[in-house]
């Protein structure tokens, strides 16, 4: 990390959390965010669902809700950019204060409640898109929709000539029960309406289903089975937890999801019964709590094909996207691995 990112990480933790991450957002705008040089490797590349990724590490949605900052967040080295959740119609979310800071636990409190500007600007912007990004829009239905499941269908329509793929959140905690839709008769209707929505763009993109981490065994193979019927191209494991386990803040008791380092281990666990119930044969993208290379790298050979930070990011900044590439050069030398496929699902036994 240089000096100048530690000066403007440390300003920004003097700041109300939303109000930092605000800035942050306008710094990336405007062209002044300080931005490592990307790490480019040929062993670094790879597959997602169809899609050609320059490196396997990608941003989470939540980071740039309204498609504010493409042009900076596609120098900053990430392989992947998801953006959103987006929601039909503009959403104010739920009253601040909203988020928090957990800093003795390296973890954040949200809870947002998919507050954004409405898929139709939010689709202006992804027209506009640079180029030389992998860019995926997360989806979401609006608080008060008399049908949330149709809400979903919507939003691709409205934006989905414009990415590389789309992800179907159901996994929120913020949306008064949006996780419901996890369920395998709503969700396999969700997904057919999302399915039949695709067939009606330009071109077909990949749909991606992201899921929570407070599933059961059986919710998690009932989920797989559903996506796979579905056609579903790959899952997102997982959001933010509800889960207040072994914190030390006093922000702990604020509602909402939680995420950061206390989720790695739930979330990698999820992941690798996610890996066993598909036999390897679903892409999956590992999130939650990742702030090292060895922690992305414990999400790849647990099944992950690729994974996504957001958190972490808050007390690291943007050169972690670096430093965490070039760990994995290191970890597959030492593990004797020519490429990132062949680290896929090594170690999935360790989490079951």
């Amino acid at each position: 990390m240089s000096l100048i990112e530690r000066t403007a990480l440390a300003m920004l933790r003097r700041l109300d959390p939303e109000t930092a991450h605000g800035l942050a957002l306008r710094a990336l705008q405007s062209g002044l965010a300080p931005l490592p040089q990307p790490v480019q490797s040929q062993r670094l590349h790879c597959r997602l669902a169809g899609l050609d990724l320059p490196n396997p590490v990608g941003l989470a949605a939540g980071f740039d809700k309204n498609a504010q900052a493409l042009s900076g967040l596609v120098r900053a080295g990430f392989g992947f950019v998801e953006v959103g959740g987006v929601t039909p119609r503009p959403q104010t979310g739920n009253p601040r204060p909203r988020l928090f800071r957990l800093a003795e636990d390296r973890a954040v409190i949200n809870r947002f409640g998919f507050n954004n500007e409405g898929a139709g600007p939010i689709a202006q912007r992804l027209a506009a898109r640079p180029k030389g990004m992998v860019l995926g829009l997360n989806l979401g239905a609006n608080k008060d929709s008399a049908d949330r499941a149709d809400d979903f269908a919507q939003v691709l329509r409205s934006c989905g000539a414009f990415l590389d793929f789309a992800t179907v959140n159901v996994s929120s905690p913020n949306t008064e029960a949006l996780r419901d839709l996890q369920g395998a008769a709503a969700l396999a209707a969700l997904l057919r309406g999302v399915m039949q929505a695709r067939a009606e763009l330009p071109k077909a993109i990949p749909i991606f289903l992201k899921i929570a981490p407070d599933l059961d065994d059986g919710e998690i193979r009932e989920i797989a089975q559903v996506a796979q019927s579905a056609g579903v191209d790959a899952i997102i494991a997982t959001n933010t937890t509800l889960a207040r386990d072994g914190l030390k803040s006093a922000h702990a008791p604020e509602k909402g999801g939680l995420s950061g380092a206390p989720l790695f281990a739930h979330s990698t666990r999820v992941l690798a019964r996610l890996s066993h119930a598909t036999q390897g044969t679903m892409p999956l993208i590992g999130v939650g709590g990742i702030g090292s290379a060895e922690q992305a790298y414990a999400k790849i050979c647990a099944g992950a094909s690729a994974v996504q930070l957001y958190s972490a990011l808050v007390y690291e900044g943007l050169s972690l996207v670096g430093r965490i590439n070039r760990g994995l050069l290191d970890l597959l030398d030492r593990d004797g691995h020519a490429t990132l496929a062949d680290a896929i699902g090594t170690d999935r036994e360790k989490w079951l």
